[in-house]
């Protein structure tokens, strides 16, 4: 599961934010801590943060070339303020995106997930709950525990991590295979989907990918 550190001081709007990304399946972190907010950013490691630029102790735009200095976490500006200006400085200081007040909750999601999916496809690793993901070195791991999925295997966990809120259709797995030169049967799907949940069981997770009759599979 991503972990989201939401960085703003409106108790309101902090609420409703922590909401919609629960109901999302996103873990929430929200910073309480302003004087000491780089320790504690790097002591929670998020994989996110939503950066509000007006902020107690010190401004956003502050924050975030302190934040830059020590790590690349993606980050997500929010703010009321409109201007040019102030998303040139944002983006210039190293935010990954930008977006004023009000928002769209649906906006801020599709941004959210563009910019986790471009940073996982950057570092070519993904996550889900507790599992730990290395596509390019076709790794599951879970604290110190590990199993190695084949080419095939990997796309397919792959495809349905990057499409966890939904059933995903086999007729999409075999088309991401195909897409990624990789060309089996739906025989050979049934057989590379059991062999993934053994590994997973392998490492804990019994039942991960659940199969809706007629449907597809989802992840629970």
């Amino acid at each position: 599961m991503q972990k989201i550190m939401i960085v703003e001081d409106d108790e309101i709007l902090c609420k409703e934010l922590s909401v919609l990304l629960l109901n999302n399946s996103y873990e929430v972190v929200v910073l309480k801590d302003y004087e000491n907010a780089i320790s504690e950013i790097l002591k929670i490691a998020p994989n996110l943060i939503l950066l509000d630029i007006n902020i107690p102790h010190l401004s956003g735009e502050i924050l975030l070339q302190k934040i830059r200095e020590k790590t690349n976490v993606p980050i997500i500006m929010v703010t009321s303020k409109n201007s040019e200006i102030s998303e040139a400085l944002s983006i210039s200081n190293g935010a990954d995106d930008y977006i004023t007040k009000p928002y769209n909750p649906n906006i801020l999601l599709l941004r959210i997930g563009a910019v986790l999916r471009r940073v996982n496809r950057e570092n070519n690793t993904l996550s889900y709950k507790n599992l730990k993901i290395n596509i390019s070195k076709g790794i599951i791991q879970v604290e110190d525990k590990k199993v190695i999925l084949t080419k095939n295997e990997m796309i397919i966990f792959a495809y349905l991590v990057s499409h966890q809120n939904r059933i995903v259709t086999r007729d999409e797995l075999m088309t991401d295979l195909w897409n990624n030169n990789e060309f089996i049967n739906d025989n050979a799907l049934t057989v590379n989907i059991s062999r993934l949940r053994s590994k997973l069981k392998d490492l804990g997770y019994t039942n991960l990918i659940d199969t809706r009759k007629g449907q597809g599979y989802i992840l629970s």
